[in-house]
């Protein structure tokens, strides 16, 4: 009896005990009570009451912990992790184009005749003797014919697109016949520089240069010859393109660091052609490794300018002589470089920029006109300001002017009257109104005389095409069927020799680096429809102050 009554009361605490836990579980208790009864649960009998609630209490406490605060320790986490990209960057080459002011001039319904004329090529192998000069009565009549269009295409080895722009547009080989027939020239003229692109292609050397001496100077003039053609590394450029690449990879690697090239003349005139070159090779290919060889050689004869804004042999800046006929091809390089856009700055160390290129180009104006001779019957402009003599020069005065936009100086007016008495012979090429005994570079002087009399246009321009293109044409010596084009068909080549034996030049003597020279002005003087624009299209510039220098006599040599 007494068993049972225990067992009774055991069961009736236990009851007891578990009401009460269980309505401890309804009571309001604070955060604080029911973290306190947990932890001391924890310490209870697994099969208490208090252990269950510590229990019940740990779990509803994990739910915000897993919800929110494990979430925004992983976001945290994730913040702090650095992370790396590797970028690749892709260069690809881009057309340049510019905004081109065109003068529009009105165009007659019928012109008096139209040059017929294939390109890049020409059918015209013939002998000299047979060779007729075009009609030249409407030769500044705009012809819009244009044979063959063909756009410029990518640069061999550098891939690099250009379409010429400012004053090259006409080399483009689809507008080269256009500024033949526009200007004065023929079909008969133009496969005298196809003869002539293929004899310098043929005397090459295997390095790319050009010349048995003189090879800087030499490889200059004939890139010069093969660019003012419309001929670059260009996968269209079939015939020559791999000739023009070889020769400007050459000039590019003999380059130095300090500007100079390896190899230089005494006077240093392969560095003033050299650099010419080269700028006018940036000009049509945009090759990035051509403008720093470019910069780098236009920044040394930059630093070689006198203030009067003349040069010196071997680019002296202190000597106080203005050389026209160096001033002549280190102007004529100032003035590719600008065309090439080239990037000659200076930064003061107040953080002032110059533009370098930009100060030269204006400098030269005022130096080139130093050398006008004024208060004289001659009106031209002469070797040195203070003597006159080889007043031949004065095609390369004028010339100068007209390239750095001051055709309208009263300076060029004078020089091209003054060259409205000169001829174009070779047969009587001494009969010249500057002609003193001093002029033994006739093919030198006729180069600037050609040059200044197209950019001169009009009657003076049309005198002058009728006979000078007539006779370059019949005075070329020609080899018949001695190089294949492009096509594997045998062509002729040509060359020309200057008719003074005496010639600064040559020295009197034979060698191929002369023959190179002679024909490389010669073809130029027959590209000049396409080479560049003619001024009297382009705008004048303001007046320059002259600054006072002196003179020395003169050498042309290499």
């Amino acid at each position: 009896m007494n068993t049972e009554n225990n067992i009774s009361s055991n069961i009736d605490q236990n009851h007891d005990r578990a009401y009460q836990e269980m309505m401890k579980l309804f009571e309001n208790e604070n955060f604080f009570t029911r973290m306190k009864r947990m932890v001391n649960g924890f310490g209870q009998p697994k099969d208490s009451g208090e252990y269950k609630f510590a229990k019940l209490q740990l779990q509803r406490l994990s739910c915000p912990f897993f919800a929110i605060i494990l979430p925004l320790i992983a976001v945290l986490f994730l913040l702090s992790i650095e992370t790396k990209h590797e970028v690749k960057t892709t260069i690809k080459a881009v057309q340049l184009m510019k905004d081109i002011d065109v003068e529009i001039e009105e165009i007659p319904e019928t012109p008096k005749e139209k040059v017929e004329f294939e390109l890049p090529d020409t059918d015209f192998d013939g002998p000299v003797s047979d060779i007729s000069t075009p009609n030249l009565s409407d030769v500044s009549t705009p012809n819009v014919y244009s044979p063959k269009p063909s756009k410029m295409d990518t640069v061999a080895n550098i891939a690099s697109p250009i379409t010429m722009v400012g004053v090259l547009p006409s080399r483009n080989p689809g507008n080269r016949g256009s500024a033949l027939n526009r200007f004065g020239g023929s079909a008969a003229g133009e496969a005298s520089v196809m003869r002539a692109l293929r004899w310098l292609k043929s005397k090459q050397n295997e390095n790319g240069s050009w010349g048995d001496k003189n090879q800087t100077a030499m490889t200059g003039l004939a890139i010069l010859t093969y660019l003012a053609h419309g001929e670059t590394p260009s996968l269209e450029c079939e015939e020559f393109g791999e000739t023009v690449q070889k020769g400007i990879k050459w000039l590019t690697s003999n380059v130095k660091e300090n500007g100079m090239f390896n190899q230089l003349d005494g006077n240093y005139y392969a560095q003033l052609i050299g650099a010419y070159a080269l700028s006018e090779a940036y000009a049509m290919t945009r090759v990035p490794a051509v403008k720093i060889a470019a910069e780098k050689t236009i920044r040394r004869i930059i630093e070689g300018q006198q203030a009067s804004g003349g040069f010196d042999y071997k680019l002296n800046p202190n000597s106080n002589r203005n050389d026209l006929s160096y001033s002549g091809w280190a102007t004529q390089a100032i003035k590719a470089a600008h065309l090439a856009e080239l990037d000659i700055k200076k930064t003061l160390a107040d953080g002032t920029e110059i533009d370098l290129l930009h100060q030269a180009y204006e400098k030269c104006i005022r130096g080139i006109r130093e050398n006008a001779i004024a208060g004289s019957a001659e009106n031209g402009f002469s070797y040195t300001p203070s003597t006159r003599s080889h007043v031949g020069l004065t095609g390369v005065g004028a010339l100068c002017l007209q390239l750095l936009g001051d055709s309208k100086a009263t300076e060029v007016k004078n020089a091209l009257k003054y060259l409205d008495d000169c001829t174009f012979s070779f047969d009587d090429w001494g009969n010249q109104p500057y002609n003193k005994g001093d002029n033994p570079s006739p093919i030198y002087y006729w180069y600037y005389i050609t040059q200044a009399k197209f950019h001169a246009g009009g009657e003076r321009w049309k005198q002058w095409n009728a006979v000078f293109s007539k006779e370059l044409i019949a005075k070329q010596n020609v080899i018949n069927g001695a190089i294949a084009d492009a096509k594997g068909n045998m062509r002729d080549i040509g060359y020309w020799q200057s008719p003074s034996e005496n010639e600064s030049f040559r020295g009197g003597g034979e060698a191929l680096w002369k023959d190179i020279m002679d024909t490389c002005l010669c073809t130029l003087q027959l590209e000049v429809y396409y080479r560049y624009l003619p001024s009297f299209q382009t705008p004048a510039i303001t007046d320059s102050k002259v600054v006072e220098v002196d003179d020395d006599e003169v050498t042309i040599t290499f």
